[in-house]
């Protein structure tokens, strides 16, 4: 959640221990932790204690916007939204609730109730919000996805011109079941294209073994990753095709490059990611995989769109249909709206 002044002054209020501190901090946003935890999905006891951390952090945020006296407060979900929405509500600060996926949880569809104003990504997410409230902006995406071009993004990762290229990511903490449906295919896979491989940071040591035991033309054409910070936006625009999870990112990245998609939606919580897999594949420019599916079906599929040029072709051009390019100017002026209201 952030809080916005017309001067642009950023206060960023996060989770204790969550992993967004230290990407916010490094852009220099101030960025301040309260307490809290989830309520829906949980055992009753975790929620009674995380009910009771809720308290203290809308204590805390209370304070800190006391202190700080925002003009306006972004927030997009999660169980910090519930103090923040809260804590506006009481001081009169308008509320901006954006809803990144198709369907909102429980902590969105509760701020909504708050805002003066819900920004969602695609038109579809009006059925589950205030419709007086809603205004349709697309995915923000930051410089540092679209400054990238293919041929700046394959120089920076040191690829081939003109290869065909497979990214396989599975988020900051990566995928396991996605990682080793993969490693045991490189052989195969890198004759076809060069791979990008964003492991993620829990299974790195296992990565960097697997990697070191592939023969010497395999490793050229796999390059493999923990983490990338700026270069996300480079292995993005390099790719002709990816394999992932389905957050919600990919309803604003991919289409913003048109890159076709080879989407696995996470199956141990609630169907965000179901749905957003299905958006993009109804509309052309994905393909589903199911999870428990991956060792049987993932180098069948991406054999079959790295060798099928006109399949791409349609899906990325499925794909680029659905990009709002302008979608953070417009989030941003609807944020600055309500700032220079109040």
């Amino acid at each position: 959640m952030q809080t916005v002044a017309p001067d642009a002054a950023l206060t960023w209020i996060g989770t204790v221990g969550g992993m967004e501190e230290a990407l916010v901090t490094r852009e220099g946003i101030a960025f301040h932790a309260i307490s809290g935890g989830g309520l829906h999905g949980v055992a009753l006891l975790n929620a009674v204690r995380h009910g009771w951390e809720l308290v203290h952090g809308l204590v805390e945020v209370r304070r800190l916007m006391q202190r700080e006296r925002p003009d306006a407060i972004l927030t997009t979900g999660g169980y910090v939204s519930g103090p923040a929405a809260t804590a506006a509500n009481w001081q009169h600060v308008p509320l901006l609730v954006y809803l990144p996926d198709i369907e909102p949880a429980q902590s969105v569809k509760a701020a909504a109730r708050l805002a003066a104003r819900v920004a969602v990504t695609v038109e579809d997410s009006r059925q589950f919000l205030p419709a007086d409230k809603v205004v349709v902006t697309g995915y923000p995406l930051g410089e540092r996805i679209t400054r990238w071009t293919q041929a700046a993004g394959r120089a920076a990762l040191g690829l081939e011109e003109y290869a065909p290229v497979l990214l396989v990511f599975g988020g900051s903490r990566g995928a396991r079941s996605i990682n080793r449906a993969l490693l045991p295919h490189l052989p195969e896979l890198t004759l076809l294209a060069h791979i990008v491989h964003v492991s993620g940071t829990l299974d790195w040591a296992e990565i960097e073994a697997a990697r070191a035991t592939l023969p010497e033309a395999v490793q050229a054409r796999y390059h493999a990753y923990p983490y990338l910070h700026e270069e996300m936006g480079a292995a993005m625009a390099a790719a002709d095709l990816v394999v992932c999870r389905a957050g919600a990112s990919t309803l604003g990245e991919f289409p913003y490059f048109g890159l076709p998609a080879i989407l696995v939606p996470y199956p141990h919580a609630w169907r965000y990611q179901r749905v957003n897999a299905d958006w993009l594949a109804a509309r052309g420019a994905a393909v589903v995989v199911e999870d428990a599916d991956l060792p049987t079906q993932l180098v069948p599929q991406v054999q079959a769109l790295l060798t099928n040029t006109a399949q791409r072709a349609a899906m990325s051009a499925a794909a680029r249909a659905l990009a709002r390019p302008d979608a953070a100017q417009h989030l941003a002026a609807e944020l600055l709206s309500l700032a220079r209201r109040q």
